[in-house]
């Protein structure tokens, strides 16, 4: 199996290849993120390392997940627990924290290829909901015929409850997906932008709030 190894300490990175070859697997590795993001196309399996020095890890992951259903495992020295949910919510198949011995590693591997591959991301899906269409491969709105032009933030709130219209995401949850980091719901960031999003469709319905629980795709009323 051909292994993608996103590993930017050099010592710990000839270790993990010395295990992953006597194991039959061929190494490939990446000291960068822009490396991994351009080999990750050729591999059957990618361990990603979090702290790397052009880019963090998990913005990696998120536009790995973009296009490919790999499997991947998130391998870092990052334990805290929202680095731990946030790998997972955005794709990693486990998260495996450093130091760990190498039986482990292969025995996660083995069970993450046993689970099967992952459903590829849809990425031409377009939502529509009354007279505003979504397109979240091209990141584009239209209400009523005519574009919308969103900031980045809005557009990526909107993708967010758009992906699973019905569902109820929370504060913390939009939080962690679009800004990075869930400790912002004490802020008015994402009020903010919501109401952007509504002033700027005229839809004040297209983005329904439930007090004490969170947001989701509503109606155009």
């Amino acid at each position: 199996m051909r292994v993608l190894l996103v590993e930017d300490d050099d010592r710990l990175a000839a270790a993990l290849t010395t295990a992953l070859s006597r194991h039959g697997h061929e190494v490939v590795r990446a000291a960068l993120a822009v490396d991994a993001l351009r080999l990750a196309g050729g591999v059957d399996f990618v361990l990603l390392d979090l702290g790397l020095p052009d880019m963090d890890g998990l913005d990696v992951l998120r536009r790995l997940r973009r296009s490919s259903a790999v499997p991947l495992i998130v391998v870092t020295a990052r334990v805290e627990e929202r680095d731990v949910l946030r790998g997972l919510r955005s794709g990693a198949d486990d998260y495996l924290v450093k130091p760990f011995r190498t039986a482990e590693l292969m025995a996660r591997m083995e069970t993450v290829l046993r689970r099967g591959t992952r459903p590829m991301p849809v990425l031409d899906q377009v939502v529509t909901v009354g007279d505003v269409r979504i397109d979240l491969g091209a990141r584009q709105v239209h209400v009523a015929g005519s574009p919308i032009t969103l900031t980045r933030r809005e557009f990526d709130v909107l993708a967010l409850l758009a992906r699973q219209p019905g569902v109820v995401r929370s504060r913390e949850e939009i939080l962690d997906e679009v800004w990075g980091d869930p400790l912002l719901s004490a802020s008015r960031s994402l009020d903010v932008h919501v109401a952007g999003l509504r002033a700027k469709t005229g839809r004040p319905g297209l983005v329904e709030t439930l007090r004490g629980t969170g947001y989701r795709l509503g109606s155009t009323a």
